[in-house]
């Protein structure tokens, strides 16, 4: 799996489109009294290269480790499998991930607050991720 830092996750937010994506499972491991780690296989779409082409899907796995807060709830009127809207952030030295709509723009930036008002999000302080063939 590639690490991901701080300084990188722009680059890797501008690579995929998480919004309409699926989720395909959600692993919960606790590999030690004091660790826990979520691992997301997701179905998303590359960014848009060429406008002609439709956007290729891919398989990915996000993973991540040193957990310190999450909340994986699922409501009866929400998507169970669709990715209303995804986003990550790098927000007081944690990494924070959410796969539901936070209500905000597409140029509004998300703060802690967001992400805990959220129904599926995790806080770890590493993030890593990997395409699945």
């Amino acid at each position: 799996m590639t690490p991901i830092v701080p300084q990188d996750l722009a680059a890797f937010l501008r690579r995929y489109r998480f919004s309409g994506g699926r989720i395909r499972a959600v692993r919960l491991k606790q590999p030690s009294e004091k660790d826990i780690v979520v691992e997301f296989r997701l179905v998303v779409r590359e960014a848009i290269r060429d406008l002609g082409s439709e956007p290729k899907r891919v398989r990915l796995n996000l993973r991540i480790g040193g957990v310190e807060e999450y909340r994986l709830q699922m409501r009866p009127n929400l998507a169970k499998v669709k990715i209303a809207d995804g986003r990550i952030s790098h927000l007081n030295g944690l990494f924070y991930v959410t796969l539901d709509s936070l209500g905000l723009g597409p140029t509004e930036r998300a703060e802690v607050y967001d992400f805990r008002a959220s129904e599926v999000y995790v806080a770890g302080r590493t993030l890593e991720w990997s395409e699945l063939e």
